[in-house]
């Protein structure tokens, strides 16, 4: 028997923007909280880098803006950055109030110690060790545990949104979700007065990837099939130094290593970022990871070198403790010789389209952190900025509930999921090998080089894929990887149709048929609004199709 909930406020994701958000929600203001897995797990923990921000009196915000702007390539919306970098120092305040213990500078325990990343002029992260995202996780954690007013289901996923559309009612607002209960099997109805996105990026479409196993999207492709619009799909952020290991999952090893210093290396031993930019190792992302690629295939080499160990073994082990022992695992002594690196899939610049406020083009549907575009990033992140923009969007949006969480009524009780006409599949490998195909061939033809050869040829086994897994979606029960099947091709279709529409290389999205940015016009958001876009097949037997 399924199960209905009732709350003022609906947050679907458990990282740093959702749970910040819910942190700063009116006491008053009944809030659930979505954890697709344990309360922990997802992409905020495992950020290693920091939180950018200005506290250092040499550096300034003016600074902070002309960097984000230029790792952005043009893209980015200055309002938007002069907005989040204004508020950084505000965000490691409040975190300091939870009890987050950052790295402070020797001899100085009420002064953060400050590293220097890819692309920033002045050392502005704000880090704990190189766990940053972790320490992170646990304070918001622990907070929200304290909040009498927050409750939590974790192992569950959301399957899609209720919208009054889809119920034949108006006007069109976000009523509330399906979500699926992984532990006994059953949907169950959300409903709220608002629903907020926070369910990060999209990254698992790829083979490679730095991010947890729940980075499948799921907010975007629910707020595309709710009717949102999307922006700068295209721009994925491949992280360039990841640890080569087969048993490593690509354990991304962090930019701070390049901030302090560390050398990219051919497999003889030689330096070649100077060859690509004059900033070197501190070039932004999407210049080093090209560069990576670019030399790997040049010398038909498996991967590339990252080396620290010329620095004194101390410092290395008490700068990086977390990355020196997870690769002394796999065999690798980072203070003796150079780790083995290669490139993998790490950010989504783009997403749903928000305002300063998170808001969407879906009333009383928010979307925060890497989940929603909201012109900050542009065509490529700044590293660390990431954090920061969780954090600031997670405060603008609980704001803007606040002002207004009372004016919208709990919807009434919603239609339950109904599977009366579904049945059990005997055939779950059809899942699995879809799964497999996908990632492969993102990663071979829509990866850090592309062409529209190979985007087309993409686009063709999207096509098929989409009609394949929405008939097995119609005539079967639901299961997780159905759920995150369904919303990685979503995210797949949404990126290479991005891709082919920008007609330039430009930050993360390089072509060999336009390898130069177009400077005839002013740059252009790549903005795909579903209602004109190539409608989804229908659906089967299921009757509360959401």
């Amino acid at each position: 028997m399924s199960q209905h909930f009732s709350h003022d406020i609906l947050v679907i994701g458990s990282g740093a923007a959702g749970l910040s958000l819910a942190l700063r929600l009116d006491p008053a203001i009944r809030v659930a909280v979505i954890a697709k897995s344990s309360l922990s797990e997802g992409s905020t923990r495992y950020a290693q880098g920091g939180i950018s921000a200005v506290l250092d009196p040499g550096d300034s915000v003016e600074s902070h803006i002309i960097d984000t702007l230029d790792a952005g390539a043009g893209l980015c919306k200055p309002e938007v950055v002069r907005f989040t970098t204004e508020h950084g120092a505000d965000q490691i305040h409040w975190l300091q109030s939870l009890g987050m213990q950052f790295t402070v500078r020797e001899g100085h325990d009420d002064e953060c110690h400050l590293t220097r990343e890819g692309g920033h002029s002045h050392r502005r992260v704000a880090h704990a060790t190189d766990a940053t995202g972790r320490a992170l996780e646990d304070t918001l954690i622990r907070a929200v545990r304290q909040r009498p007013n927050i409750e939590v289901f974790e192992n569950h996923i959301a399957v899609d949104l209720i919208t009054a559309a889809k119920l034949g009612q108006r006007p069109q607002r976000a009523l509330g979700a399906y979500v699926l209960d992984r532990d006994s099997d059953r949907v169950q109805a959300f409903h709220a007065r608002n629903v907020v996105l926070a369910t990060g990026g999209a990254s698992k479409v790829y083979l490679y990837t730095s991010n947890p196993d729940v980075s499948t999207g799921d907010g975007i492709a629910m707020a595309w099939r709710a009717g949102c619009r999307t922006a700068n799909m295209e721009f994925i952020q491949f992280h360039p130094t990841c640890l080569y290991h087969p048993q490593a999952k690509s354990f991304l090893i962090s930019e701070a290593l390049r901030g302090e210093g560390a050398k990219l290396l051919l497999p003889d031993g030689s330096r070649f970022m100077d060859r690509f930019d004059r900033r070197g190792e501190l070039a932004p992302r999407d210049i080093v990871a090209r560069a990576i690629d670019h030399e790997m295939k040049r010398l038909g080499a498996d991967c590339l070198y990252l080396d620290i160990s010329f620095k004194p073994a101390d410092f290395v082990r008490e700068r990086f403790p977390n990355i020196y022992r997870r690769c002394l695992d796999f065999g690798f002594d980072m203070t003796r010789e150079p780790l083995p690196i290669v490139p993998a899939a790490h950010y989504t610049c783009g997403g749903v389209m928000t305002d300063l406020h998170g808001r969407t083009d879906l009333a009383g549907l928010y979307a925060i952190g890497e989940t929603a575009c909201t012109g900050l990033h542009g065509a490529n992140r700044l590293a660390s900025n990431s954090l920061l923009e969780c954090l600031v969007f997670g405060e603008a949006a609980a704001a803007d509930i606040n002002r207004h969480w009372r004016e919208q009524a709990i919807p009434e009780r919603l239609p339950a999921w109904d599977e009366s006409r579904v049945s059990d599949s005997d055939e779950q490998i059809v899942v699995a090998h879809n799964w497999d195909e996908l990632r492969r061939f993102m990663w071979d033809y829509v990866g850090i080089v592309r062409t529209g050869k190979r985007l087309q040829r993409a686009q063709r086994r999207i096509d098929l894929l989409t009609l394949e897994i929405e008939e097995y979606y119609s005539n079967f029960s639901i299961t997780n990887d159905l759920i995150e099947l369904r919303n990685l091709v979503q995210a797949a279709e949404l990126i290479v149709r991005s891709a082919l529409q920008r007609t330039e290389s430009r930050g993360l999205h390089y072509t060999l048929d336009f390898p130069h940015t177009d400077d005839t016009r002013p740059p252009q958001d790549t903005i795909l609004t579903p209602t004109n876009y190539s409608p989804r097949p229908k659906a089967g037997k299921r009757l509360m199709q959401p």
